[in-house]
């Protein structure tokens, strides 16, 4: 009855708006648009169920305020896959990762529509594309980045990154990646405790630093600092469990210029930064919180009154609008919240099963 009434709640306040977003369109597989101008708005990866097979992605025209819903499936007849988990922009062409389906799809963003595929890669969580045919992915079981040509959807190659945690049937684990000069840094998450950082001329790792249990979320500011916060792992965990980490990074130098602690057992995730470079947003617990990058202590109040937990987050690179997502109950329908960047609530619409990431093309 509790989650009935919320469902109820949110459907009724997502109207009351100065104008509820549509969620279909005359053209079920999106905007109908020139193939040189892709439109100009942001993805929403939707993982779905583990082991269900109902991944999905949405889009969302902010300037309109409608949102696509399913526009994969309806433009190629088939579904994502299962889980997925991050999407990537390069030449208007759209990278969907489909982490426990083992498939990349690429995709014309006009039409939505397949136009290459990679697979055999092991559980394959992020793309960072260092030009027109290199990019490289990472992966959650596996100690190797896989290297790639976006032109001929080929895999070229692998980067092994060391690990430093020594467990049964621990496989090593690579997560979000940043390009700054020639260098791609990675953050070795599961149950890892390093930034690595690899020469992209010669694709060795030439240094790797010691941050925290389970660095994941990875950001470069307009100081060209890195930012990545450590979630500390769990309790009960084969590698310890500790307090969650915020730290700024000289990339350069490769060491931890700041650290901020946060308490044992909050859960942060997802990272942020804004289009200017100078403030940070995560989540706390399903709440969003945000700091300048020069400041010199956490956040003590969270930044927006939304409801619900949220799960997922983004903010637009041009006006500093936030979006965070909520998952409800992990089985219905996701909803999305747009907020200024002041945070005043400006549009919510509905995607699909757990909105976990976003992807802009604007």
């Amino acid at each position: 009855m509790k989650t009935l009434f919320r469902y109820l709640w949110l459907l009724m306040a997502g109207c009351m708006l100065a104008a509820c977003s549509e969620s279909e369109d005359e053209n079920p597989n999106g905007p109908t648009i020139d193939p040189v101008d892709p439109p100009k708005g942001v993805y929403v990866v939707n993982a779905g169920n583990f082991n269900a097979s109902n991944a999905s992605l949405s889009f969302y025209l902010s300037n309109e305020r409608k949102a696509f819903n399913e526009i994969f499936v309806k433009a190629n007849d088939y579904k994502l896959g299962d889980t997925a988990q991050s999407m990537a922009i390069r030449n208007n062409t759209g990278w969907v990762v489909v982490n426990n389906s083992h498939i990349i799809y690429a995709i014309d963003l006009a039409t939505n529509k397949e136009k290459g595929r990679l697979t055999g890669i092991t559980s394959p969580r992020y793309i960072c594309f260092l030009s027109d045919e290199k990019a490289y992915v990472s992966s959650m079981y596996s100690d190797q980045i896989t290297i790639f040509n976006p032109k001929t959807y080929t895999i070229t190659g692998t980067i092994t990154v060391p690990k430093n945690t020594a467990i049964a049937g621990h496989t090593g684990s690579t997560e979000e990646m940043v390009v700054i000069g020639k260098y791609l840094y990675v953050t070795c998450w599961s149950y890892e405790k390093t930034i690595v950082k690899i020469d992209t001329s010669t694709d060795k790792v030439v240094a790797t630093l010691e941050v925290g249990l389970q660095p994941a979320s990875l950001v470069k500011d307009s100081n060209g600092k890195l930012w990545t916060i450590c979630d500390g792992g769990y309790e009960g965990s084969p590698v310890g469990y500790e307090a969650p980490v915020l730290c700024r990074i000289d990339p350069e130098k490769m060491t931890v210029e700041a650290r901020y602690s946060f308490a044992k057992g909050d859960y942060i995730s997802k990272v942020r930064i804004n289009g200017t470079g100078d403030k940070l947003y995560w989540l706390n617990g399903g709440a969003l919180y945000a700091m300048e990058i020069g400041a010199e202590s956490l956040p003590t109040a969270k930044s927006l009154n939304a409801d619900g937990y949220l799960y997922a987050l983004t903010v637009d690179p041009k006006t500093n609008e936030i979006y965070v997502a909520d998952a409800i109950d992990y089985q219905q329908a996701g909803i999305v919240y747009r907020y200024s960047a002041a945070g005043e609530l400006l549009d919510s619409f509905y995607v699909g099963v757990i909105p976990t990431e976003f992807c802009w093309n604007n």
